[in-house]
């Protein structure tokens, strides 16, 4: 187990952390959050001992090896799936020396350990993983050198992920990932056999992939049992109460201070204000939860365009003389909310790039409206901000006959406030960076306002306020990420990009996770079958009951799971004398986890029965 022990941890005179304490269980998956800025990459680098606190410890188990995503991974010309084995460092150290050993004995030893560790079998699971972070066959044999480093970040996850640390730390690690990466990770980690604590502002991951929630806020840590809507839940409930208390709080101060007040001077009454005075000195004053300051983005609203914005007739595009898309005959009108799905390099950004203007048609027709303006943001533009310059210089420079008063103005529309106006960009935060960039991109209230992947950097409130932003904006949208409670909250259309071309996905968000995550299989050639009859009313009684019965069953046992967790979350479980009792605990907890998967299952399995037998 993770253990911290009345840690702080302070930098340049501010405290980041103060007198916290967490006990996170063996092979527990542990989402940490917070807004930005509150610490949680200083509390990753307290954990791997890199930072010396002012007091407390940090309790690892010994032997416990550590691993994270690297900063980098060098352009070197070594391929990616060597890079990706070469993380296992006993593998790789025993594979050299069985080359070169002579001994017998030694040579007898050396293929056991590689048996026991499952060494033959490491180039297949390598590949597993590069595959799932997007990696083809092809690109799995090329040099690091061949890619950005976007990419080459993902080959430092693989790699990390190959490795399979005892603790697994994590931070962000979607937000060099596409939906495709991101929900194949989703996945991974849960089955993923050790400890996990990952930094993530992505609702759908910290929903899926985790049993716990450790928020640090106020320079505290406080452990929450469940996944991250759990945790929100129980954290509102928490602060009502807490700003109730306070208000009731305040209402007996004020009874008793007014007595105080009227009867002092009074003989008669001295020595029963002087009990209430005595009351007051002792009572130990709650604190009203102070609410930070609400994340928002503003957008302009642009005038109303006659339908469509955009049409599109046979068109062909691509680079060169390589079409990628062909045979588009696309409609945008100003109302549609797009979202694009399709796998890596099928040609999303392509798609992107021709409905912005940065690609001409090679063939086809494309018409606009005259008056159309378009907003694009993408990752790359946040880059290439000028790092020298303020924000208050980038945008004096889009608008350099606007009052500076008005320029602020826009500013703290998207949360950029005086100190971050004055500051230069090269100073700010990744979420201060993407929040400017928004900001140029909608500058000229778009018509048309086109995201690739908006989110990055963003933390949860910052990402719940684009949401709001983009449900109340008058223009079209069409977006490209990996936060699929983005894309469910704003999209209402969903356009897949697959095989060179681009067609409406009639299906939902949770079909095509389903099957994204679903293995390919080869289609085979069948014979029409015959149609189905209509089942009775009968048989739908009997399939609504046994999906009510696998809802049922699924609730009760995470109830059990959450009663478990919260067991195991107890410091006093983790005594010497009670080890025994501990690996009992956890196993019946691990047995649990396998039991929610296997009803979750079922449900599923039940409901694709009511669902088919309904559509018939």
């Amino acid at each position: 187990m993770l253990r911290l022990t009345d840690i702080t941890y302070s930098i340049e005179g501010r405290t980041l952390i103060e007198n916290a304490n967490v006990v996170i269980p063996t092979g527990h998956k542990v989402g940490l959050v917070g807004r930005n800025g509150t610490g949680k990459t200083t509390l990753f680098r307290i954990i791997r001992g890199e930072m010396i606190l002012d007091t407390g410890d940090v309790d690892i188990p010994r032997g416990w090896k550590i691993g994270g995503v690297s900063q980098e991974v060098p352009g070197n010309e070594i391929t990616l799936i060597d890079t990706v084995l070469s993380a296992d460092i006993e593998r790789s150290a025993l594979m050299e020396e069985a080359e070169t050993a002579t001994d017998p004995g030694r040579i007898a030893d050396i293929q056991t350990r590689l048996t026991d560790i499952d060494a033959w079998s490491a180039e297949a699971r390598a590949s597993s993983i590069l595959k799932g972070l997007g990696f083809t066959d092809a690109e799995q044999k090329m040099p690091c050198s061949a890619f950005s480093g976007g990419w080459r970040m993902r080959v430092a996850l693989a790699a990390v992920l190959f490795s399979e640390p005892d603790l697994l730390l994590l931070d962000e690690p979607t937000n060099y990932l596409d939906l495709e990466g991101a929900l194949w990770l989703e996945s991974y980690l849960v089955r993923y056999p050790h400890t996990v604590l990952i930094v993530s502002h992505d609702r759908e991951l910290l929903n899926r992939s985790v049993g716990g929630i450790l928020h640090l806020e106020d320079k505290d840590l406080t452990y929450y049992t469940g996944p991250y809507d759990q945790f929100a839940r129980q954290r509102a409930e928490k602060r009502a109460l807490q700003a109730s208390q306070a208000k009731k709080q305040a209402e007996k101060r004020a009874h008793l201070q007014a007595f105080v007040d009227r009867f002092k001077a009074k003989a008669s009454k001295a020595k029963q204000a002087q009990s209430r005075v005595k009351m007051l000195e002792k009572m130990e004053t709650i604190r009203a939860p102070e609410d930070a300051a609400r994340t928002v983005f503003t957008f302009p609203k642009p005038e109303e365009l006659s339908p469509p914005i955009i049409a599109t007739e046979g068109v062909g595009v691509g680079y060169d003389e390589t079409i990628v898309l062909d045979r588009l005959n696309l409609r945008i009108d100003q109302d549609d909310r797009i979202a694009l799905l399709g796998r890596n390099g099928e040609g999303k950004s392509t798609l992107s790039k021709l409905l912005s203007g940065r690609l001409d048609a090679a063939h086809g027709r494309l018409s606009k409206s005259k008056k159309l303006r378009i907003g694009f943001f993408a990752q790359h533009q946040v880059e290439e901000l000028s790092v020298d310059e303020t924000p208050l210089q980038h945008l004096r420079r889009e608008r350099p006959d606007e009052q500076e008063s008005k320029l602020r103005a826009r500013m703290a529309g998207f949360g950029l406030g005086p100190d971050q106006a004055e500051t230069e960009v090269g100073r700010l935060s990744g979420g201060q960076k993407a929040r400017l960039s928004l900001l140029l991109a909608t500058l000229p209230a778009p018509h048309l306002l086109i995201l690739d992947e908006p989110t990055n950097h963003l933390d949860i409130e910052s990402r719940e306020a684009l949401v709001e932003a983009l449900t109340a904006y008058t223009g079209a949208v069409i977006l490209v990420s990996h936060d699929m409670h983005l894309l469910s909250m704003v999209a209402d259309r969903l356009w897949l990009v697959r095989d060179g071309r681009v067609a409406p996905y009639e299906d939902d968000l949770q079909a095509y996770r389903k099957m994204l995550l679903t293995p390919d299989k080869p289609q085979k050639t069948q014979e029409p079958k015959p149609k189905k009859s209509k089942p009775s009313r009968d048989v739908l009684l009997q399939l609504k009951a046994e999906v009510r019965k696998c809802e049922e069953r699924v609730n009760k046992i995470n109830e059990m799971r959450d009663k478990l967790a919260t067991k195991l979350a107890d410091p006093e479980l983790y005594e010497d004398t009670r080890i025994g009792e501990l690996e009992m605990w956890n196993k019946k907890y691990a047995e649990l986890m396998e039991a929610v998967d296997r009803a979750e299952g079922l449900w599923m399995t039940a409901l694709e029965k009511l669902e088919e037998a309904q559509a018939r």
